[in-house]
C-alpha cells in the first residue's frame, strides 16, 4: 500500500485532482485562490485573469528582475528558490554537522557517481523546502559551467517536516535531478564545484529544465558544457511540494551569519528541533537572496 501511495501513477492522479480542474469563476477563481494563499499579484508576469486552474497559479512566472533583487557581489551564493531553508555540514567537526538527518548522502547523489560523492564529502550543504504556495521556478545559485547532469529515479514521498520525521531520509529516496557546476571558470563565482539537487515530492512528477538568459525567454534544456548565470531561471517543478539541496566542497563557502544564528534559535518552536533534539529552525528566504559568500582558495 505504501509503494502504491508513493508511486508515479498515484502522484500524477493526485496532481490532476488538485491542480488541473478549473477554478470556480473563470475570471475570479484564480485571483481568489492567490489572495487566499498570500500570493502577491503585483509580482506576477501575467494578469490575474490568466490563472484559471491551480496549476496555472503554481507554475506562475514572476518579475524576478524587479521583485527578487540579487546582491551585486560576484562572490555571493544565492538562494535557488522561494523556500524555507536549513544549512548543514557533512564534516563531523563542524558545529553544523547534520549528516544523515535529512538524507542518505551517498544515496542522494547516486551510489554510481563516486567522483562526486568524494568531491563533496565533508563539505557543506543547504536544504530549501518549497511549500505549495511558493513560486516554483528554480534559479541558478552560482555562475558556472555544467560538468554533469543526471536523473535518479525514485518515489514521491512528501517533503514536509512530518513526513521527513516519520519516513527516514525521504529526500534521497525521491526522484531527483543532480546538476554539477564548476564555478572556477573565468567570470564564475569561484567556489569550486557545486551540486544542485532538485527533488520531486508528492504530486510532482516532473522537473522541467528550462534555463533562460533573459526573463523566461527562449528556455533551454540544461546540458553539459553550458554556462549558467547566477540568478537566472533554471528549471520548473510541476505543482505540489518539492525540495532543492545544494552541496559545496569543503572550505569553499561561508554561510551568512544571520541564517546560522536563526537556525539555532531557542525561542522558536520547531518540529525538527523537537525530533532531532537540537535547535533546527527554518528561515523563510526568497529566490536570489544571498545565502553564503566565497571563502578558501580560488
Amino acid at each position: 500500500m505504501f509503494r502504491a501511495v508513493t508511486s508515479a501513477r498515484t502522484s500524477s492522479l493526485l496532481g490532476f485532482l488538485n491542480y488541473d480542474l478549473p477554478l470556480g469563476g473563470r475570471l475570479t477563481g484564480g485571483e481568489r485562490l492567490m489572495r487566499t494563499m498570500g500570493i502577491d499579484l503585483e509580482e506576477c508576469v501575467l494578469p490575474a485573469r490568466s490563472y484559471t486552474t491551480p496549476r496555472a497559479v503554481f507554475e506562475r512566472q514572476i518579475r524576478y528582475w524587479e521583485k527578487r533583487p540579487m546582491p551585486e557581489s560576484v562572490k555571493s551564493v544565492v538562494s535557488p528558490a522561494d523556500s524555507r531553508m536549513l544549512v548543514g555540514s557533512l564534516a563531523r567537526e563542524s558545529h553544523l554537522f547534520l549528516k544523515d538527518k535529512f538524507f542518505s548522502y551517498e544515496e542522494l547523489l547516486g551510489t554510481r557517481h563516486r567522483k562526486w560523492i568524494e568531491r563533496f564529502s565533508c563539505g557543506d550543504f543547504a536544504v530549501f523546502r518549497l511549500t505549495p504556495e511558493k513560486y516554483h521556478h528554480n534559479h541558478v545559485p552560482v555562475t558556472g559551467k555544467v560538468v554533469d547532469i543526471y536523473t535518479i529515479d525514485g518515489a514521491f514521498h512528501s517533503c514536509n517536516p512530518s513526513a521527513v520525521i516519520a519516513e527516514c531520509t525521504p529526500f534521497s529516496k525521491n526522484r531527483r535531478v543532480v546538476t554539477i557546476l564548476d564555478t572556477d571558470i573565468p567570470g564564475g563565482t569561484g567556489c569550486g564545484l557545486v551540486a544542485m539537487v532538485e527533488v520531486v515530492a508528492l504530486m510532482i512528477g516532473q522537473i522541467v529544465q528550462c534555463y533562460s538568459e533573459t526573463g523566461y525567454e527562449n528556455p533551454l534544456d540544461v546540458r553539459p558544457q553550458m554556462i549558467l548565470r547566477k540568478g537566472q531561471p533554471k528549471s520548473l517543478y510541476r505543482p505540489g511540494s518539492s525540495l532543492d539541496i545544494l552541496f559545496f566542497e569543503p572550505g569553499r563557502i561561508t554561510f551568512s551569519p544571520d541564517l546560522v544564528s536563526n537556525q539555532h534559535r531557542l525561542d522558536v518552536e520547531s518540529r525538527f528541533s523537537r525530533f532531532f533534539e537540537q535547535p533546527m529552525v527554518e528561515t523563510d528566504i526568497q529566490v536570489r537572496a544571498e545565502i553564503a559568500t566565497v571563502s578558501g582558495p580560488a
